[in-house]
């Protein structure tokens, strides 16, 4: 496989990701954190890292624009619930 067709396959999975987490609201990031490793959050500074290292400036807001499919606040505001202490007790954090 050549290094263009890669990049097209590993960008179409990237959006497919995206697209999965903005359909799936239910889950809340203190459960992808628990279980993967990773949320939402994560995904947005690695997109903006990326962007940083080719010289597109971005910030942190528009990153999570870009995972999020709308500003951060009014994605909270919308699909963000209470976290249950079961839930923090296994949470471990880390540098997003």
């Amino acid at each position: 496989m050549d290094a263009v067709t890669q990049t097209e396959l590993e960008a179409a999975a990237f959006r497919r990701l995206v697209e999965h987490l903005r359909e799936r609201t239910d889950v809340q990031n203190i459960d992808l954190m628990n279980l993967a490793g990773f949320c939402r959050n994560c995904l947005s500074n690695w997109y903006q890292e990326a962007a940083s290292e080719r010289g597109v400036p971005m910030d942190k807001g528009t990153a999570r624009e870009v995972v999020y499919g709308m500003p951060y606040e009014e994605w909270k505001a919308k699909h963000q619930s209470e976290v249950a202490p079961e839930k923090l007790a296994g949470f471990q954090p880390h540098n997003h």
